[in-house]
């Protein structure tokens, strides 16, 4: 999967963000990234806590083992997950 990379101590994600959805939720790949669909709107920083919150949900760790680091103002965004294998937050978030 070319949205999944694993690192030393966890995984990357290259994500696609759109914001302001009727729900949060994954709907699949596109363009190569992993698309999220967030209900909570692009003001604030609101739309990266909801990304942060629901990722940290979904695969199952703490939010403080999901980092946000590239993409602060954009809706391509690289999340670094630590403490994880590829294959958990493959098995997470397909299923």
């Amino acid at each position: 999967m070319p949205w999944l990379r694993e690192v030393p101590g966890g995984v990357f994600l290259e994500v696609l963000v759109q914001p302001r959805a009727s729900r949060t939720r994954v709907v699949g790949e596109h363009a190569g990234r992993l698309k999220v669909q967030l209900a909570a709107p692009p003001v604030d920083g609101e739309a990266n806590a909801a990304l942060v919150d629901f990722l940290a949900g979904e695969i199952g760790v703490r939010r403080s083992d999901v980092t946000l680091e590239r993409g602060d103002t954009g809706r391509r965004k690289t999340v670094r997950v630590a403490g994880v294998t590829a294959q958990a937050v493959r098995a997470a978030l397909s299923g």
